[in-house]
């Protein structure tokens, strides 16, 4: 079994089937099919059924998945790693980040970055946080920025900045750029938050309701709006609150096209943390870049918490939601 099979077999799998999989790869699909009918014979269980004219993983295919990215992707470290005892902080570096975190501070870190290092290609993907998990778990990625650390024990997740989170309103809503004692005063206005999805660890409606819950309420109105830009630009017009990080909304609240709610008993903040595989080769160039992000998001002594579980709320939490 050689990393080139196990990476036809992934193919297979992401792309949805043998044809598709033959374009991806450019190859033949008498080749592709080849390929994995000797994976399977060498494995001796099939890997793929076909159900309803479509191509899915069986049961053993299933299983393997996890063990065939692992394999794939330190093949991929270990070419890197016999590049670089030739050419030192050069060749490619890939970074996934979560989208909202594509902001003003990474661009100026990536720019920096590329004005110091001219003999490396950096190349940028944006992702949930999940999938910013996933595309280092493959490979796909050196180094990931998400929200929160990863619970999954293969990875190492370095927290670089916990982010404070504020309540931001219209700047004509009657309570802009007051203070509140408590957030339930606040039970009663609409709320904008990104849409719940498995697995995403984004400033999703969840932790709107989480809060209230802590605080002993628990109903309260909400749109889901799955983009920040959107986001924003409904607040300004009165549409809702949001619960946004405050780099989120720098811009805005400078401009005072927004403006803030302070509340006294709310605490609530966002960690930000880099990813990477644990014991995955580094390049000159990415550790290069791994330090660029920790110095321009201030980390000092970062702290490595691997597999961190936080403790969430207890109890049901109920929201009645209109529509988008």
């Amino acid at each position: 079994m050689d990393s080139d099979a196990l990476n036809t077999f992934l193919v297979v799998h992401r792309k949805g089937g043998i044809s598709n999989a033959a374009k991806f790869l450019y190859r033949s699909q008498p080749a592709i099919s080849r390929r994995i009918a000797l994976l399977e014979q060498e494995l001796g269980v099939p890997l793929f059924e076909r159900i309803g004219g479509r191509t899915q993983l069986s049961e053993a295919g299933r299983v393997l998945v996890p063990y065939a990215e692992n394999a794939v992707a330190a093949a991929q470290n270990a070419e890197q790693a016999m590049r670089a005892l030739t050419k030192q902080n050069s060749g490619p570096v890939s970074l996934a980040v979560t989208g909202t975190l594509a902001d003003g501070r990474l661009s100026g870190i990536m720019k920096r970055f590329a004005r110091d290092n001219p003999g490396v290609t950096l190349a940028l993907r944006t992702a949930t946080s999940a999938e910013v998990s996933d595309l280092i778990r493959r490979g796909e990625a050196t180094i990931g920025l998400r929200y929160n650390a990863d619970r999954s024990g293969d990875l190492d997740c370095e927290l670089v900045l916990t982010e404070k989170l504020q309540v931001v309103c219209a700047p004509d809503h009657a309570l802009a750029g007051k203070r509140v004692r408590r957030l339930a005063e606040l039970r009663g206005e609409r709320w904008i938050a990104f849409p719940q999805m498995r697995g995403g660890h984004e400033i999703a409606a969840a932790h709107v309701f989480a809060l209230f819950l802590t605080h002993g309420l628990g109903e309260v109105e909400w749109t889901p709006v799955d983009s920040l830009t959107a986001q924003k630009r409904l607040v300004e017009s009165g549409f809702g609150l949001a619960l946004l990080a405050r780099s989120h909304v720098a811009e805005e609240l400078h401009a005072a096209s927004i403006s803030a709610i302070a509340v006294d008993d709310l605490a609530a903040s966002q960690d930000i943390v880099l990813v990477r595989r644990r014991g995955g080769f580094l390049s000159v160039a990415a550790q290069r870049l791994l330090e660029t992000v920790r110095r321009d998001y201030g980390a000092g002594d970062v702290a490595t918490v691997r597999g961190a579980k936080k403790k969430a709320p207890a109890g049901k939490i109920t929201a009645r939601r209109r529509p988008a």
